[in-house]
This record gives structure tokens, sequence and C-alpha cells, in this order.
């Protein structure tokens, strides 16, 4: 790759497929930076004591991909050496172990990607209106994350 070609992108993706750690690595490499971070969440099979078969996501997509562009545009203030940022949400049944979410930022140096890693998923699970639907053996439930700004709203 031409370092002069190598200009910072943002790759966010929204699908039903299996997510690739891999493919997301891959996407932030770049000859200028040292370093890549990355944020996997997995399905557990575990909640509060009740076994989880497995994740069931929804998205309202338009808007989900607007909200992690205004997420991408507040690493590159916060973090101005940040290059690339890729953040891709898997829609649809995740069966246990496999991601969710995968987050992969790269920079020259490490402190800004772990750094931006980070700011990206409390950001996402903040902000972004995708909603989590847990399976368990004999029912199933609707979970909000904590850090969901409009979840705290009403309290």
């Amino acid at each position: 790759m031409d370092e002069s070609e190598d200009v910072p992108k943002d790759f966010i993706k929204l699908k039903s497929e299996k997510l690739s750690v891999d493919e997301v690595s891959e996407l932030v490499i770049s000859p200028n930076c040292g370093a890549v971070s990355l944020f996997i969440g997995t399905t557990r099979n575990n909640f509060e004591g009740k076994k989880v078969i497995h994740l069931e996501y929804e998205a309202y997509t338009s808007m989900a991909e607007m909200e992690i562009k205004k997420i991408c545009r507040d690493v590159r203030q916060k973090w101005p050496s940040v290059k690339h940022i890729a953040m891709h949400h898997r829609l649809g049944v995740v069966p246990i172990t496999e991601a969710s979410v995968i987050i992969a930022v790269s920079s020259p140096h490490r402190t800004e990607s772990l750094e931006a890693v980070m700011y990206c998923i409390n950001t996402l699970k903040a902000f972004v209106p995708i909603w989590k639907k847990e399976i368990y053996e004999d029912e199933y439930s609707w979970k909000e994350n904590k850090e969901c700004f409009w979840a705290n709203s009403e309290k």
C-alpha cells in the first residue's frame, strides 16, 4: 500500500452473518501505525444464574449506522492520531462464544488506540439503537444496557 493512499477510514457494518476478527483487524492495519487495539464482545452461556441459550439482536439500522459514524467522528476529535476505525455488530441470532461486536482501532502508539476502543464500546452501548434479547432455557428477556442514556432518563 502506498503510504500517501493511507487516508483515515471508518468501516461500519451491521450484519446477520458471523463476524470475523481477522477481517475486522485487517481493515485497520496501516503502515503508519504501530498499534491495533481490538474489543470482541462474545455471547456467554450464563446471566445471573440462568443458562443462556443464545442472544438475538435487533437494530434501527439507519439510525444505528448514523450514531456509529458520530462515534467515529468523536474519536477523531479526541484522539487525532487515530488512523482507521472498524465497528462491526452482528444482528439476529448470536450463539454462545460467537462475537456480537468487534471494534478495532489503529494508531501510531498503543495509548490512543486502547483509549479509543474503550470509548467506542462504551458509547455504542449508551447511544446506538441496538437491542439485545437473551434466550434462556425456558424464557427470554430483553436487556437494556446500564449505560443506555434513554433507559436512565426515565428513572
